[in-house]
């Protein structure tokens, strides 16, 4: 019979899918090989693993959440629907002539990304809506039909709906929609004034594209893994984690597969966000390294960042402008193609450069014996000491030291005249100053000081690398949680239900309308409670409100947080007010004279967050148990060490590991470089710090 307490997270990674099962007797997880060609077969792997771990029938679970990268990998790799746009006329090409900005500004030969969708896929009708939602032109039914029957011709899967300000009047995308659902009834259709009601055409319309592109696939999977696990006995309700850091039902998650892009690493963001609540951190750098990418985030006062766009599948050295733009709400996080599966090369200038292309789990580094030959991060990671080749993964894949050898050897050393020692210090060296290099632009970019800052590291690899980005970027400290290797997985059994709900309605704060303002939250907050109601019938639901503004003439906004009475009892000088309070902390300063514009408008609904309980200090114990040494290399003193090895499930409370030393444990390791020492703190979180000045 299936029991409320016992839960179960899945992570679906690039390289390893991630379970974790959370049961009255306790935690227990495991980490499986990515299956692509059914990732449900992962899954229930998994899922047996942990049941038999905990005594337990998979009938028995309580409740499934779920976060996948699918989403985002279909669209990285090109293989979702095949996809049809209706626009309006005159706008066919918008997704293609995109902002005309040029996001590396000096390269002569800058090739923009292509569209996800080539010109003859894109269709439009006549009929025109205004910036102030007033119909210029009416839509007439007959000229959607003959768009309609094209599209019939031509075989489509899906459908993408995108007119010219339909966020402000949806009447002409929803006749279209009609008509679809009437002529192909079996043809998947979205529309931009549901998945993304919100100005500007070309994020809209990309964002609208991007989950018609997927939703066919998403819909099958999600189908598939509700058959499949119904077949074994599971009855429970499955959800599915979203980007901005909420739990939405599996029919919402069909229905808008867009907003799980980023589902996988928003679950990590709200693992760490749990972490500095019970430690009480206000300033957390969340540290998030799998086989596939790295993600970094930053949590302040125990909130992880969010924004309300993001590109997926940047194309050009990761920058800024390279990428899709996705509409949606997002924990805002930088995301690079450096994880321990990534790839190392040589280029043309002779140097040595790592990621984004990746191994995955098929066929993997080539350490797992599977067929790679090109050396990957875990490669270099095994031949520095820094893994135990017959221990990886809790001893369920055995490593070959000489597979890593001979890649490095053949790919970097042989054309840079290195043994392999040396060329996997330069892959280590290349894949961590990545990683510190992206960090540092992040917090840059939001005007923070990484050196108040404390790391939560998490996923297979970043405990593997921690202790070296902290050295990099400044930060002295630096927790690893239980089960860091699956901290995503976690995540998910932590973040509350909860769905936002936005809509862009332009407004000077000179005309401003407070009973406008009041209707359009209201109808806000009806429809996000809506979403939540859906998933959870009982706990109560909180309104959390949000708006956007700008001085008149900017081209971008900020968001401006709301209490419930600010924002239902809305009036001009307190809009003016908390915009000139959060402008000032990011800027420093006012601009005087100039008129204030609001753009979007957005209330989350959420259940109340799952709070830990505060932690007790940990007194300091004297020195962890050893299990031998290990021969480990140290990057910042450039030579091999005998490395103290000590088991995680050994080491109590209060306890330390003094660097260098590895504490290893089934689906990670912990490396503690010589700059640093260890302590084990009450809630098994092992706590590295930097030494005191002058200490051996």
């Amino acid at each position: 019979m299936a029991t409320s307490s016992n839960r179960l997270g899945v992570d679906i990674g690039g390289t390893f899918t991630d379970v974790v099962l959370e049961t009255s007797a306790g935690q227990f997880s495991t980490k499986v090989l990515t299956t692509y060609a059914a990732p449900e077969d992962a899954i229930l792997d998994g899922m047996h693993q942990v049941c038999t771990k905990a005594g337990i029938t998979p009938g028995e679970i309580g409740q499934i959440i779920h976060g996948t990268t699918l989403a985002t990998n279909a669209l990285i790799e090109r293989r979702g629907a095949k996809t049809a746009l209706i626009t309006t006329e005159g706008f066919r090409d918008v997704i293609e002539m995109r902002t005309e900005s040029r996001f590396e500004q000096y390269d002569l030969n800058l090739s923009l990304p292509e569209p996800l969708l080539p010109r003859e896929r894109r269709f439009t009708v006549p009929g025109r809506v205004d910036a102030t939602g007033a119909v210029l032109v009416e839509l007439d039914r007959a000229d959607v039909e003959a768009v309609v029957e094209r599209i019939a011709e031509g075989g489509f899967e899906s459908v993408a709906v995108g007119l010219i300000h339909s966020y402000l009047n949806p009447t002409h995308e929803r006749l279209v929609r009609d008509v679809l659902a009437e002529r192909l009834p079996d043809v998947s259709v979205s529309i931009s004034s549901d998945v993304s009601p919100q100005m500007r055409e070309y994020e809209r319309f990309n964002t609208v594209v991007a989950n018609a592109y997927i939703k066919p696939l998403m819909a099958s999977y999600l189908g598939r893994l509700e058959d499949r696990l119904r077949g074994e006995g599971v009855t429970c309700n499955v959800f599915l984690m979203h980007s901005g850091g909420g739990i939405i039902s599996i029919a919402d998650a069909a229905e808008f597969p867009v907003r799980l892009v980023e589902s996988g690493p928003a679950g990590g963001a709200v693992f760490a966000a749990h972490i500095a609540a019970r430690h009480g951190l206000d300033k957390v750098l969340s540290f998030d390294m799998g086989g596939t990418t790295a993600k970094i985030c930053l949590i302040k006062n125990q909130t992880p960042k969010t924004s309300r766009v993001f590109e997926v599948a940047r194309t050009y050295r990761f920058k800024k402008g390279s990428g899709m733009p996705i509409s949606i709400p997002v924990i805002d996080m930088v995301e690079i193609g450096a994880g321990g599966g990534s790839l190392a090369h040589v280029d043309a200038l002779r140097q040595i450069r790592v990621g984004p292309e990746s191994a995955g789990s098929e066929p993997g580094p080539a350490c797992y014996g599977r067929g790679g030959e090109r050396p990957a991060v875990t490669d270099a990671d095994l031949v520095l000491g820094k893994l135990d080749s017959d221990n990886f993964a809790g001893g369920s894949i055995k490593l070959s030291p000489g597979a890593s050898e001979t890649a490095l050897k053949k790919v970097l050393g042989d054309v840079l005249e290195m043994d392999a020692e040396e060329a996997a210090f330069g892959v280590a060296e290349v894949v961590d100053e990545n990683m510190a290099n992206a960090a540092r632009v992040h917090a840059v970019e939001n005007g923070e000081d990484l050196g108040e800052y404390t790391m939560i590291a998490f996923g297979g690899a970043a405990p593997l690398h921690a202790g070296r980005l902290c050295e990099k970027l400044g930060i002295d400290r630096c927790l690893v949680p239980p089960g860091a290797g699956v901290g995503s997985a976690i995540g998910f059994l932590r973040a509350p239900f909860s769905f936002e709900a936005n809509r862009s309605v332009y407004m000077r704060l000179k005309q401003f309308d407070a009973d406008t303002i009041k209707t359009l939250l209201a109808e806000l907050q009806e429809e996000a409670t809506g979403f939540v109601r859906s998933c959870d019938a009982e706990s109560p639901i909180l309104s959390e409100f949000k708006v956007y503004m700008r001085y008149s003439g900017q081209g971008w906004e900020i968001p401006i947080p709301l209490t419930e009475e600010q924002a239902m009892s809305p009036d001009a000088e307190t809009f003016q007010k908390r915009f000139e309070e959060e402008y000032t902390k990011l800027f420093a300063r006012t601009v005087a004279g100039m008129d204030i514009e609001i753009t979007v408008w957005a209330v989350n609904a959420t259940t109340p967050p799952d709070l830990p309980k505060p932690l007790d200090a940990a007194q300091p114990k004297g020195a962890a148990d050893t299990h031998g040494t290990r021969r480990m290399f140290d990057p910042a003193q450039a030579q091999f060490n005998a490395a103290d090895v000590v088991r995680r499930t050994d080491i109590g409370t209060g306890q330390r590991a003094n660097g260098p030393a590895v504490i290893v444990e089934d689906e990670t390791s912990i490396i503690v470089p010589a700059s640093r020492d260890a302590m084990c703190l009450a809630d098994g979180c092992i706590d590295v710090t930097t030494k005191p000045e002058g200490a051996a």
